[in-house]
């Protein structure tokens, strides 16, 4: 990776900060770390490898020598979407016929996300006393449950661990800002001028937009129309690469997340959605302030990621100000409020 992973941020914090969060303040935690110098001013328990260049196999032990419990949950810092609830569901199989607990995807052990007991601790000394490091050899050395989630609610990517950067900038996606701005103020043509940017970067961009004066139809005289104006409560069009859907929705059904869900939820999901509109949302968004639509930012301050304008200069507001042509300027920023320039 050329870098720290477990310090590499992350939706605005490290990866290892994310799973911090999940633990600090309810149990004891500590982190295994080669060297001193990089998680102490964090004012973690850490702890330090004696065996050196021995792999994951040392952290365990160290951190089982630490601790004051019996039973000890490992994970590894480049596992950015491990929770709380992994953990407090591999310790519902606690008994005293195992003394490991690790979970499978169906395809694979995951001796990093586990439970191990402080019994194993002479297994583990023995092994690294013979050059054996490998963590399957713990496992078949001890009392060991396997843990498989296929019949869980538990998503498989709660086991994801990041080893380059391609894997890491696919785990900020998708991305999701929102393009506001009053009426006639330019966010549709900078909308276009945006996905030209993303999709010459290489990524997919979908587009959400929410119309405020109910009057969604099919275009008049269509056979959808016809159908619609019959009574048929949903229509679709298909063809063998695409598909055009209309749905009468009960209230509430047709929100921003309901909508972001499904657009997620296909075979190809795109990287980038952008929502046009929604300025007094909670979505991160690039606001369009343009002098003939409307002089002032309307958007909450903390909500902007930048703002494109011709009328508000950079010691009005907090946030970045571009000229409302300066796409590449405004992708720039973008890409990097997103963690998308590594």
């Amino acid at each position: 990776m050329g870098q720290n992973k477990a310090l590499m941020e992350f939706n605005n914090d490290t990866m290892i900060g994310r799973i911090l969060k999940q633990f600090k303040g309810s149990c004891e935690v500590f982190v295994s770390a080669a060297q001193k110098g990089l998680y102490e001013e964090d004012g973690l328990t850490v702890v330090y490898d004696d065996h050196r260049d021995i792999g994951p196999i040392e952290g365990i032990r160290k951190m089982l020598l630490a601790s004051n419990e019996e039973y000890v949950f490992v994970c590894a810092a480049d596992m950015p979407f491990i929770n709380r609830d992994i953990a407090d569901y591999i310790a519902e199989f606690i008994s005293s016929d195992y003394d490991c607990y690790v979970v499978t995807d169906g395809e694979r052990i995951h001796p990093l996300c586990a439970i191990y007991s402080k019994k194993v601790l002479p297994v583990i000394e023995e092994l690294i006393s013979r050059g054996r490091y490998r963590l399957t050899d713990i496992l078949n050395a001890v009392r060991t449950r396997q843990i498989s989630l296929k019949y869980t609610s538990f998503d498989t990517k709660i086991l994801r661990n990041i080893n380059t950067k391609d894997e890491f900038l696919k785990i900020l996606l998708p991305v999701v800002f929102a393009v506001s701005g009053f009426k006639n103020s330019g966010k549709t043509w900078l909308i276009e001028k945006l996905i030209n940017e993303f999709i010459g970067d290489g990524y997919s961009v979908g587009v959400l937009k929410h119309d405020g004066t109910d009057h969604i139809s099919e275009i008049e005289g269509t056979d959808t129309d016809r159908y619609r104006k019959a009574g048929a409560g949903c229509t679709c069009v298909y063809s063998d690469t695409r598909y055009v859907l209309s749905a009468d929705a009960a209230e509430g059904e047709a929100s921003a997340e309901r909508m972001l869900r499904l657009i997620s939820s296909g075979k190809n999901p795109p990287d980038i959605v952008i929502l046009e509109g929604f300025k007094k949302s909670a979505y991160p968004k690039v606001e369009v302030v343009r002098k003939e639509a409307y002089q002032k930012s309307v958007a909450d301050p903390d909500t902007l990621i930048c703002i494109a304008t011709d009328t508000i200069s950079p010691e009005e507001v907090h946030c970045p100000v571009y000229r409302l042509d300066d796409v590449k300027g405004i992708f720039s920023c973008l890409k990097k409020h997103f963690g998308l320039v590594q």
